[in-house]
Protein backbone atom coordinates (compact mmCIF):
# COMPACT_ATOMS: atom_id res chain seq x y z
CA UNK A 1 0.00 0.00 0.00
CA UNK A 2 1.59 3.32 -1.04
CA UNK A 3 2.39 5.79 1.70
CA UNK A 4 0.33 9.02 1.74
CA UNK A 5 2.06 12.02 0.25
CA UNK A 6 3.24 14.66 2.68
CA UNK A 7 2.60 18.34 2.03
CA UNK A 8 6.18 18.87 0.85
CA UNK A 9 6.04 15.86 -1.47
CA UNK A 10 2.71 17.01 -2.91
CA UNK A 11 4.10 20.49 -3.57
CA UNK A 12 7.19 19.11 -5.32
CA UNK A 13 4.94 16.92 -7.47
CA UNK A 14 2.74 19.89 -8.33
CA UNK A 15 5.72 22.03 -9.31
CA UNK A 16 7.12 19.20 -11.44
CA UNK A 17 3.80 19.03 -13.30
CA UNK A 18 3.91 22.78 -13.91
CA UNK A 19 7.48 22.56 -15.17
CA UNK A 20 6.78 19.62 -17.44
CA UNK A 21 7.26 15.91 -16.65
CA UNK A 22 10.49 15.58 -18.64
CA UNK A 23 11.94 19.02 -17.88
CA UNK A 24 14.70 19.07 -15.23
CA UNK A 25 14.45 21.85 -12.63
CA UNK A 26 16.69 24.90 -12.81
CA UNK A 27 18.27 25.75 -9.49
CA UNK A 28 17.37 29.11 -7.96
CA UNK A 29 20.64 30.92 -7.30
CA UNK A 30 21.30 33.94 -5.09
CA UNK A 31 21.38 36.35 -8.04
CA UNK A 32 17.87 35.32 -9.09
CA UNK A 33 16.68 35.28 -5.49
CA UNK A 34 17.92 38.83 -4.92
CA UNK A 35 16.06 39.94 -8.06
CA UNK A 36 12.94 38.12 -6.88
CA UNK A 37 13.14 39.83 -3.49
CA UNK A 38 13.44 43.19 -5.25
CA UNK A 39 10.05 42.57 -6.94
CA UNK A 40 7.97 40.64 -4.39
CA UNK A 41 4.68 41.52 -6.10
CA UNK A 42 5.50 39.45 -9.20
CA UNK A 43 3.65 36.16 -8.72
CA UNK A 44 4.81 35.02 -12.17
CA UNK A 45 8.48 35.09 -11.25
CA UNK A 46 7.84 33.61 -7.80
CA UNK A 47 6.02 30.63 -9.29
CA UNK A 48 8.38 30.03 -12.22
CA UNK A 49 11.48 30.28 -10.03
CA UNK A 50 9.89 28.13 -7.33
CA UNK A 51 8.99 25.48 -9.91
CA UNK A 52 12.51 25.50 -11.34
CA UNK A 53 11.40 26.71 -14.79
CA UNK A 54 14.25 27.83 -17.02
CA UNK A 55 12.98 31.31 -17.91
CA UNK A 56 15.55 31.82 -20.68
CA UNK A 57 14.30 28.72 -22.52
CA UNK A 58 10.71 29.76 -21.82
CA UNK A 59 11.33 33.24 -23.27
CA UNK A 60 12.73 31.70 -26.46
CA UNK A 61 9.67 29.46 -26.78
CA UNK A 62 7.39 32.49 -26.33
CA UNK A 63 9.16 34.34 -29.14
CA UNK A 64 10.64 36.99 -26.83
CA UNK A 65 14.27 35.95 -26.35
CA UNK A 66 16.27 37.91 -23.83
CA UNK A 67 19.92 38.86 -23.90
CA UNK A 68 19.96 38.82 -20.09
CA UNK A 69 22.78 36.78 -18.60
CA UNK A 70 26.55 36.48 -18.39
CA UNK A 71 28.66 36.03 -21.51
CA UNK A 72 30.71 32.87 -21.91
CA UNK A 73 33.92 34.93 -21.91
CA UNK A 74 33.01 36.64 -18.62
CA UNK A 75 32.06 33.26 -17.15
CA UNK A 76 35.43 31.73 -18.05
CA UNK A 77 37.33 34.79 -16.83
CA UNK A 78 35.46 34.68 -13.52
CA UNK A 79 36.23 30.98 -13.03
CA UNK A 80 39.92 31.54 -13.75
CA UNK A 81 40.11 34.42 -11.28
CA UNK A 82 38.29 32.45 -8.58
CA UNK A 83 40.66 29.51 -9.04
CA UNK A 84 43.62 31.85 -8.54
CA UNK A 85 42.15 33.35 -5.39
CA UNK A 86 41.52 29.90 -3.88
CA UNK A 87 44.85 28.34 -4.90
CA UNK A 88 47.10 26.69 -2.28
CA UNK A 89 44.19 25.81 -0.01
CA UNK A 90 42.82 29.34 -0.08
CA UNK A 91 45.93 30.86 1.51
CA UNK A 92 45.55 34.21 -0.27
CA UNK A 93 41.81 34.32 0.37
CA UNK A 94 42.25 33.67 4.09
CA UNK A 95 45.00 36.30 4.22
CA UNK A 96 42.57 38.86 2.79
CA UNK A 97 39.87 37.87 5.28
CA UNK A 98 42.37 38.25 8.14
CA UNK A 99 43.62 41.60 6.85
CA UNK A 100 40.24 43.20 6.10
CA UNK A 101 37.93 41.68 8.71
CA UNK A 102 39.80 40.09 11.62
CA UNK A 103 43.31 41.51 11.95
CA UNK A 104 43.27 40.95 15.73
CA UNK A 105 43.14 37.17 15.33
CA UNK A 106 46.08 34.88 14.78
CA UNK A 107 47.26 34.80 11.14
CA UNK A 108 45.82 31.87 9.16
CA UNK A 109 48.94 29.71 8.93
CA UNK A 110 47.29 26.32 9.52
CA UNK A 111 43.80 26.34 8.05
CA UNK A 112 41.20 23.65 7.49
CA UNK A 113 39.44 22.96 4.18
CA UNK A 114 36.78 20.29 4.79
CA UNK A 115 35.44 18.08 2.03
CA UNK A 116 31.83 19.08 1.28
CA UNK A 117 31.06 16.44 -1.34
CA UNK A 118 27.71 14.67 -0.99
CA UNK A 119 24.89 13.39 -3.15
CA UNK A 120 22.33 15.94 -4.36
CA UNK A 121 21.69 19.45 -3.06
CA UNK A 122 19.98 18.20 0.09
CA UNK A 123 22.98 16.00 0.92
CA UNK A 124 25.43 18.81 0.25
CA UNK A 125 23.41 21.22 2.42
CA UNK A 126 23.43 18.70 5.27
CA UNK A 127 27.19 18.12 4.83
CA UNK A 128 27.78 21.89 4.86
CA UNK A 129 25.78 22.31 8.07
CA UNK A 130 27.84 19.55 9.72
CA UNK A 131 31.13 21.12 8.53
CA UNK A 132 30.08 24.52 9.87
CA UNK A 133 29.25 23.02 13.27
CA UNK A 134 32.57 21.20 13.44
CA UNK A 135 34.56 24.25 12.29
CA UNK A 136 32.85 26.48 14.85
CA UNK A 137 34.18 24.37 17.69
CA UNK A 138 37.62 23.80 16.17
CA UNK A 139 38.99 27.25 17.03
CA UNK A 140 40.93 27.48 13.75
CA UNK A 141 40.63 29.22 10.42
CA UNK A 142 38.40 27.12 8.15
CA UNK A 143 37.57 27.67 4.48
CA UNK A 144 34.39 26.14 3.07
CA UNK A 145 34.77 26.15 -0.71
CA UNK A 146 31.39 26.36 -2.48
CA UNK A 147 29.24 25.23 0.44
CA UNK A 148 25.55 24.49 -0.14
CA UNK A 149 22.97 26.43 1.85
CA UNK A 150 19.19 26.04 1.95
CA UNK A 151 16.71 28.87 2.30
CA UNK A 152 12.91 28.69 2.33
CA UNK A 153 11.49 30.95 -0.38
CA UNK A 154 7.71 31.33 -0.54
CA UNK A 155 7.27 27.84 0.87
CA UNK A 156 9.72 26.21 -1.54
CA UNK A 157 13.36 25.36 -0.65
CA UNK A 158 16.08 27.16 -2.60
CA UNK A 159 19.62 25.77 -2.57
CA UNK A 160 22.32 28.43 -2.72
CA UNK A 161 26.05 28.08 -3.34
CA UNK A 162 28.23 31.01 -2.22
CA UNK A 163 31.78 31.24 -3.50
CA UNK A 164 33.13 30.62 -0.01
CA UNK A 165 32.35 30.84 3.69
CA UNK A 166 35.14 31.38 6.21
CA UNK A 167 34.89 30.32 9.85
CA UNK A 168 37.08 32.48 12.10
CA UNK A 169 38.98 31.16 15.12
CA UNK A 170 36.37 32.81 17.38
CA UNK A 171 33.63 30.73 15.70
CA UNK A 172 32.05 33.55 13.68
CA UNK A 173 31.14 33.07 10.01
CA UNK A 174 31.89 35.32 7.01
CA UNK A 175 30.55 35.17 3.47
CA UNK A 176 33.10 35.70 0.69
CA UNK A 177 31.94 36.87 -2.73
CA UNK A 178 34.42 36.67 -5.63
CA UNK A 179 33.67 38.81 -8.70
CA UNK A 180 35.56 39.34 -11.94
CA UNK A 181 34.79 43.06 -12.38
CA UNK A 182 37.90 45.17 -11.66
CA UNK A 183 38.71 47.63 -8.90
CA UNK A 184 40.30 50.57 -10.70
CA UNK A 185 42.33 53.04 -8.62
CA UNK A 186 40.64 51.80 -5.47
CA UNK A 187 37.03 52.00 -6.67
CA UNK A 188 34.65 49.73 -8.55
CA UNK A 189 31.39 50.13 -10.45
CA UNK A 190 28.81 51.08 -7.77
CA UNK A 191 26.01 49.23 -9.56
CA UNK A 192 28.03 46.00 -9.64
CA UNK A 193 29.10 46.39 -6.01
CA UNK A 194 25.45 46.94 -5.04
CA UNK A 195 24.39 43.81 -6.92
CA UNK A 196 27.14 41.81 -5.17
CA UNK A 197 25.99 43.16 -1.79
CA UNK A 198 22.38 42.11 -2.43
CA UNK A 199 23.54 38.67 -3.52
CA UNK A 200 25.72 38.34 -0.40
CA UNK A 201 22.76 39.36 1.77
CA UNK A 202 20.89 36.28 0.52
CA UNK A 203 23.79 34.07 1.57
CA UNK A 204 23.92 35.73 4.99
CA UNK A 205 20.22 35.03 5.52
CA UNK A 206 20.73 31.38 4.59
CA UNK A 207 23.73 31.13 6.94
CA UNK A 208 21.68 32.64 9.76
CA UNK A 209 19.12 29.87 9.29
CA UNK A 210 21.90 27.30 9.69
CA UNK A 211 23.33 29.09 12.73
CA UNK A 212 19.89 29.27 14.39
CA UNK A 213 19.82 25.46 14.55
CA UNK A 214 23.04 25.33 16.62
CA UNK A 215 23.26 25.84 20.37
CA UNK A 216 24.71 28.31 21.04
CA UNK A 217 24.14 30.01 17.68
CA UNK A 218 27.45 31.28 16.23
CA UNK A 219 27.49 34.87 15.00
CA UNK A 220 27.15 35.47 11.25
CA UNK A 221 29.09 38.59 10.34
CA UNK A 222 27.23 41.33 8.48
CA UNK A 223 30.40 42.56 6.82
CA UNK A 224 31.19 40.34 3.86
CA UNK A 225 34.43 40.20 1.89
CA UNK A 226 34.22 41.24 -1.75
CA UNK A 227 37.24 40.04 -3.77
CA UNK A 228 37.92 41.50 -7.24
CA UNK A 229 40.85 41.86 -9.66
CA UNK A 230 43.06 44.86 -8.98
CA UNK A 231 43.20 47.37 -11.86
CA UNK A 232 43.81 45.50 -15.14
CA UNK A 233 45.74 42.62 -13.59
CA UNK A 234 44.60 39.24 -12.34
CA UNK A 235 45.85 39.99 -8.82
CA UNK A 236 43.14 39.92 -6.14
CA UNK A 237 42.20 42.84 -3.95
CA UNK A 238 39.44 42.88 -1.37
CA UNK A 239 37.21 45.18 0.63
CA UNK A 240 34.76 44.68 3.47
CA UNK A 241 31.15 45.50 2.54
CA UNK A 242 28.51 46.13 5.20
CA UNK A 243 25.31 44.44 3.99
CA UNK A 244 23.04 45.10 6.98
CA UNK A 245 20.73 47.32 4.93
CA UNK A 246 20.53 44.83 2.04
CA UNK A 247 19.95 41.99 4.50
CA UNK A 248 17.04 43.70 6.24
CA UNK A 249 15.43 44.72 2.95
CA UNK A 250 15.81 41.23 1.47
CA UNK A 251 14.43 39.56 4.61
CA UNK A 252 11.41 41.87 4.59
CA UNK A 253 10.76 41.36 0.89
CA UNK A 254 11.03 37.58 1.11
CA UNK A 255 8.42 37.51 3.86
CA UNK A 256 6.07 39.41 1.53
CA UNK A 257 6.26 36.80 -1.20
CA UNK A 258 3.03 34.91 -1.79
CA UNK A 259 3.57 31.24 -1.06
CA UNK A 260 4.13 29.17 -4.18
CA UNK A 261 1.35 26.71 -3.39
CA UNK A 262 -1.18 29.56 -3.14
CA UNK A 263 -0.22 30.81 -6.59
CA UNK A 264 -0.29 27.28 -8.03
CA UNK A 265 -3.73 26.56 -6.54
CA UNK A 266 -5.19 29.58 -8.36
CA UNK A 267 -4.08 28.35 -11.80
CA UNK A 268 -6.42 26.71 -14.31
CA UNK A 269 -6.41 22.92 -14.33
CA UNK A 270 -3.70 21.47 -16.57
CA UNK A 271 -1.49 24.57 -16.65
CA UNK A 272 2.02 23.67 -17.79
CA UNK A 273 5.10 25.70 -18.77
CA UNK A 274 6.92 23.03 -20.77
CA UNK A 275 8.78 24.84 -23.60
CA UNK A 276 7.76 22.25 -26.22
CA UNK A 277 4.06 23.20 -25.99
CA UNK A 278 2.43 25.16 -28.85
CA UNK A 279 3.20 28.87 -28.50
CA UNK A 280 -0.44 29.85 -28.05
CA UNK A 281 -0.97 27.35 -25.26
CA UNK A 282 2.31 28.33 -23.60
CA UNK A 283 1.46 32.04 -23.79
CA UNK A 284 -1.93 31.40 -22.20
CA UNK A 285 -0.26 29.47 -19.38
CA UNK A 286 2.25 32.26 -18.68
CA UNK A 287 -0.43 34.96 -18.83
CA UNK A 288 -2.57 33.04 -16.33
CA UNK A 289 -0.05 34.05 -13.64
CA UNK A 290 -0.11 37.76 -12.67
CA UNK A 291 3.10 39.70 -13.32
CA UNK A 292 4.41 42.99 -11.94
CA UNK A 293 6.54 44.33 -14.79
CA UNK A 294 8.75 47.39 -14.34
CA UNK A 295 11.66 48.67 -16.48
CA UNK A 296 14.06 47.42 -13.80
CA UNK A 297 13.11 43.87 -14.82
CA UNK A 298 15.07 44.29 -18.07
CA UNK A 299 18.30 43.91 -16.09
CA UNK A 300 17.12 41.09 -13.85
CA UNK A 301 14.65 38.73 -15.57
CA UNK A 302 14.75 36.65 -18.73
CA UNK A 303 11.01 37.15 -19.32
CA UNK A 304 11.25 40.95 -19.20
CA UNK A 305 10.71 41.51 -22.95
CA UNK A 306 7.61 39.31 -22.99
CA UNK A 307 6.14 41.01 -19.91
CA UNK A 308 6.98 44.47 -21.26
CA UNK A 309 5.13 43.82 -24.53
CA UNK A 310 2.03 42.71 -22.66
CA UNK A 311 2.23 45.58 -20.16
CA UNK A 312 2.40 48.07 -23.02
CA UNK A 313 -0.47 46.38 -24.86
CA UNK A 314 -2.62 46.66 -21.73
CA UNK A 315 -1.56 50.28 -21.14
CA UNK A 316 -0.22 49.46 -17.67
CA UNK A 317 1.54 52.40 -16.03
CA UNK A 318 4.05 49.99 -14.45
CA UNK A 319 5.79 49.93 -17.85
CA UNK A 320 6.76 53.56 -17.17
CA UNK A 321 8.51 52.81 -13.87
CA UNK A 322 7.75 51.87 -10.28
CA UNK A 323 8.16 55.42 -8.95
CA UNK A 324 5.52 56.77 -11.35
CA UNK A 325 3.22 53.85 -10.57
CA UNK A 326 3.49 54.63 -6.85
CA UNK A 327 2.60 58.30 -7.40
CA UNK A 328 -0.51 57.45 -9.42
CA UNK A 329 -2.22 55.51 -6.63
CA UNK A 330 -5.27 53.62 -7.91
CA UNK A 331 -4.79 54.72 -11.53
CA UNK A 332 -3.41 51.51 -13.04
CA UNK A 333 -3.58 52.20 -16.80
CA UNK A 334 -2.62 55.04 -19.12
CA UNK A 335 -6.29 55.40 -20.14
CA UNK A 336 -7.22 55.87 -16.47
CA UNK A 337 -4.55 58.55 -16.10
CA UNK A 338 -5.66 60.44 -19.21
CA UNK A 339 -9.32 60.27 -18.20
CA UNK A 340 -8.46 61.62 -14.76
CA UNK A 341 -6.33 64.41 -16.22
CA UNK A 342 -9.09 65.46 -18.65
CA UNK A 343 -11.76 65.39 -15.95
CA UNK A 344 -13.88 62.63 -17.46
CA UNK A 345 -13.22 60.11 -14.68
CA UNK A 346 -11.62 59.80 -11.28
CA UNK A 347 -12.38 61.01 -7.79
CA UNK A 348 -11.52 64.74 -7.51
CA UNK A 349 -10.64 64.19 -3.82
CA UNK A 350 -7.94 61.70 -4.84
CA UNK A 351 -4.56 63.52 -4.53
CA UNK A 352 -3.25 61.86 -7.70
CA UNK A 353 -6.34 62.87 -9.69
CA UNK A 354 -6.18 66.43 -8.34
CA UNK A 355 -2.49 66.71 -9.28
CA UNK A 356 -3.14 65.41 -12.81
CA UNK A 357 -5.98 67.88 -13.38
CA UNK A 358 -3.91 70.77 -12.09
CA UNK A 359 -1.05 69.74 -14.39
CA UNK A 360 -3.48 69.57 -17.33
CA UNK A 361 -4.81 73.05 -16.55
CA UNK A 362 -1.30 74.50 -16.29
CA UNK A 363 -0.35 72.91 -19.60
CA UNK A 364 -3.45 74.27 -21.32
CA UNK A 365 -2.75 77.75 -19.96
CA UNK A 366 0.86 77.58 -21.11
CA UNK A 367 -0.15 76.50 -24.62
CA UNK A 368 -2.78 79.24 -24.79
CA UNK A 369 -0.29 81.89 -23.69
CA UNK A 370 2.27 80.67 -26.23
CA UNK A 371 -0.10 81.40 -29.08
CA UNK A 372 -0.43 79.72 -32.50
CA UNK A 373 3.21 78.58 -32.57
CA UNK A 374 2.37 76.10 -29.81
CA UNK A 375 -0.30 74.39 -31.88
CA UNK A 376 1.88 73.25 -34.79
CA UNK A 377 3.27 69.74 -35.37
CA UNK A 378 4.97 68.36 -32.30
CA UNK A 379 3.50 70.97 -29.94
CA UNK A 380 3.23 69.63 -26.42
CA UNK A 381 4.88 66.37 -27.46
CA UNK A 382 5.42 65.39 -23.84
CA UNK A 383 1.92 66.42 -22.76
CA UNK A 384 -0.59 64.38 -20.85
CA UNK A 385 -2.12 62.79 -23.94
CA UNK A 386 1.31 61.41 -24.86
CA UNK A 387 1.81 59.71 -21.51
CA UNK A 388 3.13 56.25 -22.17
CA UNK A 389 3.27 56.71 -25.95
CA UNK A 390 6.38 55.44 -27.66
CA UNK A 391 8.53 57.97 -29.46
CA UNK A 392 8.39 57.82 -33.28
CA UNK A 393 11.11 55.79 -34.93
CA UNK A 394 14.11 57.95 -35.68
CA UNK A 395 13.05 60.74 -33.30
CA UNK A 396 15.76 62.13 -31.02
CA UNK A 397 15.86 60.90 -27.45
CA UNK A 398 14.23 63.20 -24.93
Amino acid sequence: MPLPRTRGTALRQRLAELRGPSVPPKALDARALAALAANPGCSRRALLDGAGVNKAVLADALGSPSAFGQSQFAFMRGNAFEARVKADGGAELLRLVHEKLDSGAEPPTDSLVPDLAAGGPEGRAARTALALREATGAGAWTLLDHPMLALDVAGSPAFLEPDAVVVHPDGSWTVVEIKSFPVLDGSADPAKVGAAARQSAVYVLALEDVAARLDPAPPVRHRVLLVCPKDFSNLPTASAVDIRKQRSVTRRQLTRLTRVEEIADALPEGTCFAPDLPRGELTAAVESVPAAYAPECLAACELAFHCRDHARAEGAVTSLGRSLRAELGGLATVDDVLAAAHGTAGDPDDPAVAALRRAARLRAEALEAAGPTATGPGAGYAGAEDLGAEQPEGAPCR
